[in-house]
């Protein structure tokens, strides 16, 4: 009598962990790539600067179980924007891990006077002026910023703004959520560079001209009722929701994790501080992670010279 084994269960297999990321920071000396790396490192990276390009893939396979943060830019020895790319690409399939590319910049009036703060030269024009070292880096650099999966204009950011901006970016949390920040700021100190989506609010009704509300801010009542007497008010932030309320989705499903929403009226600080404090309240409903700021109103209406600090290294 022969006996009939049964076969095992098959046994499902089981979803292998995502692989720890890879951000590679590169951009314009001044821009704040030092800062950047430091915020990385305190968002649980483990940070590695002015890494051999020659020397990328070895690291990141040895380090196969940690998150890392490389920076890599015009003073590596063996740099260049296209061998850069060419290892990125390398890099990808050869180890199967996400790898970002992280832009940092500024305006070139920017740069200039950290530079000028610092009173140490540029490191592409030790001999020349620095306007030509950023000139000239920025050509260098150009397919870097083209090809970058996030760029940071440092130019009106303080290092709480680039911190806040990279841990939405970059964070290391597996929360399938959308991070939106919104924003409310005045067009005339200029619209946020950082920004996704801009919404211009200034056709609504100025509190600025009643004298009693003119003290006053979009974060007091008073304020918000005046607005919601606009008889075009309903109309416009039902049709701005439902404008938003289809991205979202589609936003993370594309693998977007930070988005920014800019508000802005003339002074900002009645109409575009109560609609953002208005659509902040409405994306916490829809289920976003929400982080609310008013510019002109955290910088006492003057915006002031940027706070980024540059190190020794004028980075």
């Amino acid at each position: 009598m022969s006996l009939q084994q049964t076969p095992a269960p098959a046994v499902a297999p089981q979803d292998k962990a995502p692989l720890p990321p890879v951000v590679v920071i590169t951009g314009l000396s001044g821009g704040g790539l030092s800062t950047a790396l430091k915020a990385l490192e305190d968002l649980g990276y483990e940070a590695v600067d002015n890494l051999r390009l020659s020397l990328l893939t070895h690291l990141v396979e040895q380090a196969s179980d940690r998150p890392l943060a490389i920076g890599i830019d015009s003073r590596t020895r063996d740099f260049s924007a296209d061998a850069v790319l060419a290892e990125l690409d390398r890099l990808r399939h050869a180890t199967g891990r996400p790898v970002s590319l992280l832009f940092m910049e500024a305006s070139d009036e920017a740069l200039q006077r950290r530079y000028t703060e610092t009173r140490r030269p540029h490191p592409l024009a030790t001999d020349r002026p620095v306007p030509d070292g950023i000139a000239r880096e920025r050509t260098l650099l150009w397919s870097l910023r083209d090809n970058a999966d996030v760029v940071v204009d440092t130019t009106q950011l303080s290092i709480h703004d680039v911190r806040r901006l990279l841990g939405g970016h970059f964070r290391l949390d597996t929360a399938p959520s959308l991070h939106v920040f919104v924003t409310s700021f005045s067009f005339r100190h200029g619209v946020p560079r950082e920004a996704d989506l801009v919404f211009d609010v200034r056709f609504l009704d100025n509190p600025h001209w009643d004298p009693d509300l003119r003290p006053l801010t979009g974060n007091d009542p008073p304020v918000g009722a005046f607005i919601e007497k606009d008889g075009d008010f309903p109309a416009f932030f039902d049709n701005l929701t439902r404008l938003l309320a289809p991205l979202l989705p589609r936003y993370m499903s594309e693998g977007k994790r930070y988005l920014t929403i800019a508000v802005g009226c003339t002074g900002g600080r009645h109409r575009s501080v109560f609609v953002a404090n208005r659509l902040a309240a409405w994306l916490q409903t829809q289920g976003s992670r929400v982080g609310v700021a008013h510019r002109e109103l955290d910088r006492s209406g003057v915006v002031p010279e940027p706070a980024l600090v540059v190190n020794r290294e004028t980075r």
